[in-house]
């Protein structure tokens, strides 16, 4: 028996994976996805793109008192994250052995989001962990 991601997840694939468009008539990309450039304005040039998943922490904060969901992880850093393609995203930074800084290299990783109550569901997505050098394994969430 194989492991398959729950339909909810397998029907939004940016929901697990870096799943954008392109435009190839301006060359712009776009995450989330869209179904019209907006700066062509036509959604025929629109082609999905996978992102490498490796970007720049523009910017971050530190979450010191979360919800009663989240309180488990304090603290943690969310950062806005500008993919080497271009477009920005916001996403948690896990895995850190130094500190979060402006300027951060950082790549997407697929760790547990969440769980549902008394359901015990688990959502997975994408959250961000630092390169620290391309030789070394993955680094471990905390």
């Amino acid at each position: 028996m194989t492991s398959q991601a729950p339909r909810f997840w397998r029907s939004i694939p940016q929901r697990y994976n870096l799943i954008g468009t392109h435009c190839n008539r301006c060359n712009e990309y776009f995450f989330p996805p869209r179904n019209i450039c907006p700066n062509c304005r036509r959604g025929a040039h629109l082609e999905e793109y996978a992102f490498k998943g490796t970007g720049t922490v523009v910017t971050f904060t530190t979450i010191h008192n979360a919800t009663e969901d989240f309180e488990r992880l304090t603290p943690y850093h969310l950062a806005i994250i500008q993919l080497d393609e271009g477009p920005k995203i916001t996403g948690q930074i896990v895995s850190s052995p130094q500190p979060v800084r402006i300027g951060m290299r950082v790549r997407s990783v697929f760790r547990i989001l969440g769980k549902e109550g008394e359901r015990g569901i688990i959502y997975y997505g994408t959250k961000f962990a630092p390169i620290i050098d391309p030789g070394c394994a993955e680094p471990k969430e905390k």
